[in-house]
C-alpha cells in the first residue's frame, strides 16, 4: 500500500500558445497531476498559490496529519477572520466594521500572502492612513489587524502575529469639539415645531442618543420616562442599545419637565396608536440623519446655528450638566455610558469654568488673612529700599 504523504505542489508559468499562464503540479496516487489555473496577467503567484492548496486540501486530510493551508490575506479575512467575528459582534459593530476592513485592509494586502507581511510594512500602511483619517478611525484599523493576525496565529497560518507592537502614529487635526450655549439652546427651542422640539430636546436636556430617540416605541413612554430598550442605525435596523454584545444594554430615561410637557402635547396630536408603533412616525422609523437635514437643519440656519448636529447635542448635554454642577454619575447613566467616557469625550470646559476653576485655586492657596503679608512681600520684591526703611521705623 502506497504511503501518503503532505504535498504542497508547485505552481509555475507556462506559456500556452502567445499567452502566459500559472500551472500547478502535484501527485495523486503515485501519478503526476496537472492544472491550469489562470493566466498570469489576470492572477498574482499567491492567489494562484492558494487555488493550489485548495484543490490540494482533500487530498492532503487522507495524508494523516493536517498542515495549514496557504493563504493570502484577502482569503484568510473573508473565509476564516470575518466569518468567526460575525458572531461576536453586534450588527451594528459589524455593519461599520466589516466595511473598514474590506475598503481599507483588504485593498492594502489582500494579494499578499499574510505570512510574508511584515510589521514595518503595516506600520508604513497606518501612517500614510492618519495623513487622511482621523485618530479614532486609524486606532480601528491598528485593532483589526492586531485582531486579524491574533487569529492566524492561532489558527497556525503564521509563526507569531506581528501586528501586536503597531502604534497609532501622529494622525491628521481634529476640527474643535463645538457646544451650544445656554441661549443658542433657548434660541433653537424658539424656531422648532412641536414634533423636532421634542426631538431636540431628548438629545440636550434628556441624553438620548438619535437612533434611540426615533426607535422609542409608544407603549415604552411613561409619565416623566422613556425605556430604552432598542435603537435605530442604518436605515431600518433595529438593535439593541450601545454596549457590548450579551449585557443588558437597556436602561431607563428620565425626561425633563420641559420634555414632559412638550410629549403630552405631542401624544394628544397622535390620539389613539398602538403601543408597538413609534413615537415618531408610525410603524416605521423615522431616519435620524435624513429628517435633520430635512427638518431641523433648515430651521436652525435661519437663527445662524448650521453648524449643530447630533454630536454637538451630546457634547451639549455633558457639559451643561457639569457647568450645573450636576452629579457627573447621573448624566453618564442618562447618556447610557462609563464616567470616563462623560468626562473625557463629551465633556467641554467653557471659559467661565476655567476662570471660575483658577479662581477658586488661588483662593485657596492665598488665604483672606495672609494677603496683607503677601503685598508686604510683593511690595518689598519691587523696592528693597522702602521695605528696610519700613523695617528700620
Amino acid at each position: 500500500m502506497r504511503r501518503k504523504r503532505y504535498q504542497n505542489g508547485s505552481v509555475r508559468p507556462r506559456k500556452h500558445g502567445k499567452v502566459k499562464v500559472w500551472v500547478a503540479q502535484w501527485r495523486e496516487n503515485g501519478n503526476k497531476r496537472s492544472k491550469v489555473l489562470g493566466r498570469c496577467a489576470e492572477i498574482p503567484k499567491s492567489q494562484a498559490q492558494v487555488m493550489l492548496a485548495q484543490v490540494l486540501q482533500p487530498i492532503n486530510d487522507l495524508a494523516g496529519h493536517r498542515r495549514v493551508a496557504v493563504s493570502t490575506f484577502k482569503h484568510y479575512v473573508e473565509s476564516v477572520f470575518l466569518p468567526a467575528y460575525r458572531h461576536k459582534w453586534k450588527e451594528s459593530t459589524s455593519s461599520t466594521s466589516e466595511p473598514d476592513i474590506l475598503r481599507n485592509l483588504v485593498p492594502a494586502f489582500g494579494e499578499r500572502l499574510i505570512e510574508t507581511i511584515t510589521r514595518e510594512e503595516m506600520q508604513k500602511f497606518l501612517r500614510e492612513k492618519a495623513q487622511q483619517l482621523s485618530s479614532s478611525v486609524v486606532g480601528h484599523l491598528r485593532w483589526h489587524l492586531n485582531a486579524i493576525f491574533k487569529m492566524a496565529e492561532s489558527d497556525g497560518v503564521v509563526e507569531f502575529n506581528p501586528a501586536s507592537a503597531l502604534f497609532i502614529p501622529a494622525c491628521k487635526a481634529p476640527g474643535p469639539k463645538l457646544v451650544m450655549k445656554k441661549d443658542e439652546v433657548r434660541t433653537a427651542l424658539a424656531v422648532l415645531d412641536l414634533r423636532e422640539r421634542l426631538i431636540f430636546r431628548m438629545p440636550v436636556f434628556d441624553g438620548m442618543r438619535p437612533g434611540e430617540i426615533f426607535a422609542v416605541q409608544i407603549g415604552k413612554v411613561g409619565a416623566n420616562s422613556v425605556v430604552v430598550d432598542q435603537r435605530l442605525y442604518g436605515s431600518t435596523n433595529i438593535d439593541t442599545p450601545k454596549g457590548r454584545k450579551g449585557k443588558n444594554t437597556s436602561r431607563i430615561v428620565a425626561l425633563s419637565p420641559g420634555s414632559v410637557k412638550d410629549l403630552d402635547l405631542w401624544e394628544a396630536y397622535l390620539g389613539d396608536s398602538q403601543d408597538s408603533g413609534y413615537l415618531f412616525c408610525g410603524n416605521t422609523p423615522l431616519r435620524p440623519n435624513n429628517h435633520w437635514k430635512r427638518n431641523i437643519l433648515p430651521r436652525l440656519e435661519q437663527v445662524g446655528l448650521e453648524w449643530v448636529n447630533y454630536q454637538v447635542l451630546r457634547r451639549t448635554n455633558a457639559s451643561l450638566s457639569r457647568k450645573a454642577k450636576v452629579d457627573d454619575k447621573v448624566p453618564a447613566d442618562q447618556r447610557g455610558h462609563g464616567l470616563g467616557v462623560s468626562l473625557g469625550v463629551y465633556a467641554i470646559s467653557d471659559l467661565d469654568q476655567k476662570i471660575e476653576a483658577v479662581t477658586k485655586l488661588e483662593s485657596a492657596v492665598i488665604d483672606a488673612s495672609d494677603e496683607d503679608d503677601f503685598e508686604f512681600v510683593a511690595s518689598r520684591k519691587g523696592n528693597p529700599k522702602a521695605g528696610s526703611e519700613q523695617e528700620t521705623q
